[in-house]
């Protein structure tokens, strides 16, 4: 089988801000020194929905790569990209939209959200319709076993399985594939291949599935066997053919639970967000006029905390013993608001400080930034290639 892999984007919409890092950010931070990973600016996808006006991209392209290095993510672990510089994406998106039956698209879940959404938006493209599909080709052509993505993007996930499935249905028989294979068989060594044989009937014919996790296991440790007459091992192991594209998995990662200054979700458009990146004295004036517990009129009312939004922050940001004297404070009107607020302050800050240090590495000299994303071109360019060498064999496209 191919290597584990995690491939996940972001659409450069503007500056990332700290529902970013919690909901994305530090799990990729986290994902980097367990899986080789790939993390790419979705330039192509934020044309969806900016087709008409697509000024911001390049900027926030730029920008969004410097968030992600100040947030944590490290090159020397993980490959950083741009998806409009890998233009394979785009072929292997017009490959499948061939065998992509349109009923796949429309049912979606967010297609039809998204257009109530953003009804100030002309969205009857097919841009907009088939970003699900590049979604797909953006992980399949890397053959990622893992997508890390929240709750709501799972039905995206699933559609990348089956499309993978059906292409690999459609032109996974490769010609001759029963001759290469019992040939690639050969050069497991006669009792490997003895073993392989006896594996294959007890889950052909008995439907072992333990024997076809057990021939699995063998073919893995096996060294001397090229990638392709791996797959075609595997293939011939499941009475399938050659496995051409990987159906991925989702990587379930917890939703963010930081809320924005009004305590709704932190987004942009609600305009209650902070920058990854915010000015000191910037942040400080929004949490600090933030709005709070309304029955609190007065410095000497007592309020609740579950009815404040800074409450929502002290649960992300401070301890135990904080959320104590927040508690107690509140209740009995012994501390005032701006006094509640200031250890979310100092909190955030303190989070903040490593980022601005790391960022302004690359804001002092924009060209380590370029040299980052051309390594992570070349290195994504590499692994996209071969993939689409089997696709267009496969599809009868190579014309060698």
């Amino acid at each position: 089988m191919y290597p584990d892999r995690v491939v996940s984007g972001m659409r450069p919409t503007g500056a990332m801000h700290l529902g970013h890092y919690h909901g994305a950010l530090k799990n990729w931070i986290r994902l980097q020194s367990e899986l080789p990973c790939l993390f790419f600016v979705a330039d192509w996808h934020a044309l969806t929905t900016h087709y008409d006006d697509p000024s911001i991209i390049e900027t926030s392209t730029w920008d969004m790569l410097i968030d992600w290095l100040a947030a944590g993510v490290d090159p020397s672990q993980s490959t950083l990209f741009i998806q409009s510089q890998v233009p394979e994406h785009a072929e292997l998106h017009l490959l499948l939209s061939m065998a992509t039956p349109l009923g796949w698209l429309e049912r979606v879940p967010t297609y039809k959200d998204q257009q109530e959404k953003l009804a100030d938006r002309d969205l009857a493209t097919y841009g907009f319709l088939g970003y699900p599909l590049l979604q797909a080709a953006d992980v399949l052509i890397y053959r990622a076993s893992q997508v890390p993505v929240g709750a709501d993007q799972v039905p995206h996930i699933e559609m990348m399985r089956e499309i993978a499935r059906r292409f690999n249905h459609l032109y996974g028989k490769e010609k001759g594939f029963e001759e290469k294979a019992r040939d690639a068989v050969k050069k497991l060594g006669g009792k490997r291949a003895k073993i392989y044989a006896e594996l294959r009937k007890a889950y052909q014919e008995q439907g072992k599935d333990e024997a076809l996790q057990q021939g699995k296991a063998m073919l893995d440790d096996t060294q001397n066997l090229s990638m392709i007459d791996r797959e075609r091992l595997f293939g011939y192991l499941e009475g399938s053919g050659k496995l051409i594209l990987v159906e991925p998995q989702c990587r379930l990662t917890e939703s963010s639970r930081l809320p924005g200054l009004d305590g709704q979700k932190m987004s942009k458009s609600y305009g209650n967000s902070i920058a990854l990146r915010e000015d000191k004295d910037s942040l400080t004036k929004k949490i600090r006029t933030m709005p709070t517990d309304p029955a609190r009129v007065r410095r000497t009312d007592p309020g609740d905390p579950e009815r404040c939004p800074v409450w929502q922050l002290h649960q992300v940001y401070t301890d135990t013993s904080t959320h104590e004297w927040v508690m107690k404070g509140c209740k009995s009107a012994g501390i005032g608001c701006l006094e509640c607020k200031q250890p979310v302050i100092d909190a955030i800050l303190k989070e903040q400080e490593p980022m601005r240090e790391r960022a302004q590495v690359y804001l002092d000299d924009p060209s380590l930034v370029r040299a980052i994303v051309a390594d992570g071109r070349d290195t994504a360019r590499k692994l996209a290639q071969e993939t689409m060498r089997d696709v267009r064999d496969a599809m009868g496209l190579s014309y060698s």
